[in-house]
């Protein structure tokens, strides 16, 4: 079965088992859909890096088979207590396949990105949960001190821990899910979620401290144009704490997907404080302020191209339709607020159609993200704005 077959199936399952659980709270199944970047990247890219490759067909756990895919992620957890990026932590692994893991063990290479080690954390906790088993809590614990570990003192959390010196990885990182993935396991331990009773109290202490850091960070690092907050970049600087390049194509720019994960992430927050309201209407207000009409982006077939990063076989234009919903580009260049977008050379330029066509193809220039804030606001003004 291949994985986008099998990955279909475990969301019909889950879906079944999550209206069964709907009154119970703590799930009898690990979720896959937290994983899903690490699992797709896998299947897609062989590297020879990586300690093993997918196999063709490659067999794959439920998501109820709780123990071997804890097992699976206890194998992969390095013994820093952080865990690589890129593997399929439901795959059924060949006895090859676990010794070349073993093996690795010691090597280096721990990372947040791509929703990496909190979720482990977060799936072991459950493991835990429902099997009593010490070694999920003991592999929790240990991702959790990583966690304490690798903040900054500033409290921002880089994309890979230990530090890549000379490397964006070193920056305090908005972009996929890092720093927000990380406050809302923090969070959700701080708020009592019963899967995470064996946090004892010392252990909370430490992170509630982290939190508090935190949130410091987020709120510093909201972007102020002439006097005006705006919105979040998705990497700063890890001294200055300003926004800063990640990868070539990817320039310091106020980031309207990251930002919507930062503001729903802020009004979860129950009785937050006026700097936190602030924020949110601040950046609401720019979301409202950025937002662009009549416009839709259409993916047409193209000649096939092979370039050193990709083959595309599909093109992106934009369209005039009158009908179109309100749409956001990635990026907003500093000060200028004018949508932006990047090639491989780290020119910018201020058209989709001015992108190479692998980047045009091969990255999300526009998305509709903050319209989710935006439909959510009403509710959460009139309970916290009273």
């Amino acid at each position: 079965m291949n994985f986008k077959l099998s990955f279909l199936f475990s969301l019909i399952l889950i879906t079944g088992i999550a209206f069964a659980q709907k009154n119970i709270g703590i799930p009898n199944f690990i979720d896959p859909e937290p994983f899903s970047d690490n699992t797709g990247h896998w299947y897609s890219i062989a590297d020879k890096k990586n300690m093993i490759n997918a196999l063709p067909d490659h067999p794959r756990y439920k998501p109820t088979e709780i123990k071997q895919i804890a097992d699976n992620m206890l194998l992969f957890q390095k013994t820093n207590g952080g865990w690589p990026k890129n593997y399929d932590f439901f795959a059924k692994l060949t006895s090859e396949q676990v010794k070349a893991v073993q093996k690795a063990k010691n090597e280096i290479n721990t990372t947040f990105d791509n929703g990496n080690t909190y979720t482990q954390i977060a799936a072991l906790a459950v493991a835990f949960y429902n099997t009593k088993n010490e070694k999920y809590k003991a592999g929790s614990l240990n991702g959790l001190n990583f966690i304490l570990r690798s903040q900054y003192k500033n409290g921002g959390w880089p994309q890979y821990f230990p530090i890549e010196k000379d490397n964006y990885s070193s920056h305090i990182t908005f972009n996929d899910g890092v720093m927000i993935g990380i406050m809302q396991l923090i969070k959700d331990i701080l708020d009592g979620k019963p899967q995470y009773a064996f946090v004892d109290t010392k252990l909370r202490e430490k992170l509630s401290i982290a939190y508090n850091k935190g949130l410091n960070c987020i709120l510093k690092t909201q972007i102020n144009d002439a006097g005006k907050p705006t919105a979040w970049c998705q990497q700063y600087d890890e001294v200055t704490l300003q926004p800063a390049w990640a990868r070539k194509f990817e320039p310091p720019s106020i980031c309207n997907k990251e930002s919507s994960d930062i503001v729903l992430f802020l009004m979860s927050i129950n009785k937050p404080d006026q700097k936190i309201k602030l924020a949110i209407q601040h950046a609401v207000a720019w979301f409202e302020t950025s937002k662009i009409l009549n416009t839709r982006i259409k993916t047409i077939d193209a000649p096939r191209v092979q370039t050193p990063f990709k083959i595309s076989t599909q093109d992106k234009i934009v369209i005039n339709d009158s009908t179109a919903p309100p749409i956001w580009t990635r990026y907003y260049e500093l000060k200028t607020h004018r949508p932006l977008f990047c090639n491989r050379d780290s020119k910018v330029v201020y058209s989709l159609a001015e992108v190479a066509r692998e980047r045009r193809d091969g990255y999300g220039w526009y998305n509709y993200s903050p319209q989710e804030v935006l439909n959510k606001y009403p509710a959460w003004k009139k309970k916290q704005l009273k």
